[in-house]
């Protein structure tokens, strides 16, 4: 078995989809996971990226179809989670409008975020650095900090918390660990970028969103596939087990061994 098969194998991506099929199959997922852990719904952090449109409209479909189905409520509850002033904020709202969520809440993370930079700070200076907490550092910092907010409110209100993570990222380890990686069920995991673009318009999710180029947000002006240096066309073909241009094989691979340590258990002895 090559690589590329062994890759395709492990994250489970399929060549040719039938987005209907996999929309109920997901739907169907999200909802026996919410009824087997007793849970009230589903917590989702919503960008204003394509992904985390996706995943909204499977949560709100799935919560919507168990409280008919079961006479209980069941809430899918969209989280807005800004660093200061966020230039396309208003995205994340549109897909909450679009999908007609009734819960909804924002966490602005700029006071929390800075309070742990500057404390690394601190401790650098006690190493005796005079230095400043990188910008991918304070990126990592800002994903962890989602997280954590994200799960104190689905503590206290007996959610579980979503993950947007798919394939393409997975391959190429574009997720922070522990920060957006660190989630409680990934209703996305095996689809590459392309088939979720292909939910997202079967879904009804805003043209803009589906137009605007893919970024993490960790930074003005980051982007996808600027800090990859690989395309998201090639990624997805790659993962459908189509041949693509030697180097951006070589690279794709490359990143994909790199990141290893991101996808395994935490190793022990």
């Amino acid at each position: 078995m090559s690589l590329q098969q062994d890759i395709i194998a492990r994250l489970g991506v399929k060549p040719v989809i039938d987005v209907d099929a996999e929309i109920r199959r997901r739907v169907d997922f999200l909802k026996q996971y919410v009824l087997d852990s007793r849970t009230t719904g589903l917590l989702i952090a919503i960008s204003g990226g394509v992904d985390s449109a996706v995943a909204t409209g499977l949560c709100k479909m799935a919560t919507d179809e168990l409280t008919k189905e079961t006479g209980r409520d069941y809430i899918t509850l969209g989280v807005f989670q800004p660093y200061g002033e966020q230039a396309d904020i208003a995205d994340s709202y549109s897909v909450a409008e679009a999908f007609g969520l009734t819960h909804k809440a924002e966490t602005n993370i700029e006071q929390a975020v800075d309070e742990i930079a500057l404390e690394v700070e601190y401790s650098f200076k006690s190493l005796g650095m005079s230095r400043h907490l990188s910008r991918g550092g304070k990126g990592n910092v800002k994903a962890r900090t989602r997280m954590v907010m994200q799960y104190a409110l689905a503590f206290d209100l007996n959610l579980l918390v979503v993950g947007t993570d798919h394939a393409s990222e997975a391959i190429t380890g574009f997720f922070t660990k522990y920060g957006d990686g660190a989630v409680d069920i990934t209703p996305l995991s095996s689809l590459n970028k392309r088939q979720v673009r292909a939910l997202a318009a079967r879904l009804g999710v805003p043209q803009p969103i589906l137009d605007k180029a893919p970024t993490a947000g960790l930074w003005d002006g980051q982007t996808d596939e600027a800090e990859l240096g690989i395309t998201y066309e090639d990624n997805s073909d790659y993962l459908e087990g189509k041949e693509i241009d030697p180097a951006a094989r070589e690279k794709l691979e490359k990143q994909y061994l790199k990141t290893e340590h991101k996808r395994s258990p935490i190793p022990g002895i």
